[in-house]
């Protein structure tokens, strides 16, 4: 631990070094720089440095080394567990930093390190391209990627990390390396699903796939068909195209013009269908959910961009999430998973999601420690509240949501729908084979583990 003579001086010269804002505790604005999605969390950082570009991300970081702190980064701060901040660290904050180049005849896109998802997805859509997004229109970018990367367009165009060209990094040491199959092809590996252990990402550049038309189907149901609601999506996706996706989501209604008024705050049994494609070949794929009946349909093409934000929530709200991914979806799976939708805490904005996998993502290299592609299909139960009052319940709930689907499990996870749950879920994370390697590659990279507010990796 440095004295507090050598790190106030060092405070000084950071920042007068730093282009952005360096906050410290009891700074005008610290409160409002160390908040996150998540309210439950509750860190005091040490310092804060929004750094504005590469140079004031290498000037933190030996900032930080000098006084022997460890480093957290924030780009959207979306994370559940509150990874972009630490107690005591030193935050990278990214949130200047979201500048999004697009090159339309190489179908790449560049993107820099506090981008979020609506950066990338509104700077794509005029020119008909896209890539696998996080569902969230604030998801940060980079560690959306970098943790693997699932989303509407998965099926079609693979996971976001199978879409990855390159990184530019900032390491423990303060160094500048390039990632790709030609530079550093282990750390390039490595950041295929291993996350933010190795450095900060202060740009990656993402590989684009032609996106004329996009179109959905939004069904609502009431909870009673939720289990023939839950069957025929599954049917109707595995007999699909790869440019069909969604969720099956249990839900309560929200204050919607698509929500009936005296279903709003009811418990729903809700559908999704996401098709890459047209609106008239999204109808003959919906034919038999509309068959269905149902208290609510919103059928069309949408833009990309828009649908990225449907399921948006509002900052400020307590958040508790966890997943398993799953060896198929039969009846009886199917059965339990309604069960526990049922039970959902209403009148909260939880939901409880199955999300398909297959397609591009089953079929993607097998190389990446993302080894949750295999899994035909994902359950995520996304306990979400406001009251304090609500905190018990809400997350007993998210564990029985997992205990009940257990026996279906594969035992691998995405771990970026995930908090803090142990070692053992970050392996099931990576794989264990790819942990050794991971272990090896976060040694030469970070031997001192200074990145460790993370599903952390730690040195060999």
């Amino acid at each position: 631990m440095a004295s507090l003579s050598k790190a106030g001086a060092a405070l000084t010269a950071l920042r007068e070094d730093l282009v952005g804002d360096v906050f410290a505790p009891g700074d005008p604005g610290y409160e409002d720089a160390r908040t996150v999605f998540n309210a439950m969390i509750d860190r005091r950082p040490a310092v804060i440095a929004q750094c504005v570009d590469e140079t004031d991300v290498v000037r933190s970081i030996r900032f930080a080394r000098s006084l022997d702190l460890p480093v957290a980064v924030r780009g959207g701060g979306h994370s559940v567990a509150g990874m972009a901040l630490g107690d005591g660290s030193v935050v990278i904050d990214l949130r200047h930093m979201r500048a999004v180049t697009v090159d339309p005849a190489a179908e790449a896109v560049r993107v820099a390190g506090g981008a979020i998802m609506s950066d990338l997805d509104r700077a794509t859509q005029p020119h008909g391209l896209a890539t696998t997004g996080g569902r969230a229109s604030t998801t940060g970018v980079g560690g959306f990627v970098l943790g693997g990367g699932t989303g509407w367009l998965d099926r079609c165009c693979g996971l976001a990390v199978d879409n990855l060209l390159g990184v530019e990094l900032v390491t423990a040491d303060g160094r500048r390396v390039h990632a790709s199959n030609d530079e550093n092809p282990d750390l390039f590996w490595a950041l295929h699903g291993g996350g933010g252990n190795f450095g900060v990402a202060t740009a990656i550049t993402l590989k684009l796939h032609e996106l004329p038309e996009f179109s959905i189907a939004l069904l609502l149901y009431l909870p009673e068909h939720g289990l023939e609601v839950a069957r025929t999506y599954r049917d109707v996706i595995t007999a699909g195209p790869d440019e069909a996706g969604g969720a099956l989501i249990h839900l309560t209604g929200p204050p919607e013009e698509f929500v009936p008024p005296h279903l709003v705050g009811t418990l729903l049994c809700g559908v999704l269908l996401t098709y890459a494609g047209s609106e008239a070949d999204l109808r003959k794929l919906a034919e038999p959910l509309l068959a269905l009946p149902h208290e609510s349909e919103v059928v069309g093409a949408m833009p990309y961009a828009d649908v990225q934000c449907m399921l948006d929530n509002p900052p400020g709200m307590r958040n508790y999430w966890s997943a398993e991914y799953l060896t198929g979806a039969p009846d009886d799976f199917l059965a339990a998973l309604c069960a526990r939708g049922e039970a959902l805490p209403v009148p909260t904005g939880s939901m409880l999601a199955l999300f398909p996998q297959g397609g591009a993502i089953e079929a993607g290299p097998h190389e990446y420690p993302a080894p949750y592609r295999e899994a035909p299909w994902g359950v995520h139960p996304f306990g979400l509240w406001e009251d304090p009052a609500d905190d018990e319940r809400c997350v007993q709930w998210v564990r029985d949501v997992r205990a009940d689907v257990r026996p279906w499990s594969t035992g691998a996870v995405y771990l970026n729908f995930i908090g803090d749950e142990g070692s053992d879920r970050v392996v099931a994370g990576v794989g264990a084979e790819n942990s050794q390697r991971l272990a090896e590659v976060k040694r030469r990279y970070d031997p001192d583990n200074v990145f460790r507010f993370n599903h952390n990796i730690g040195p060999a």
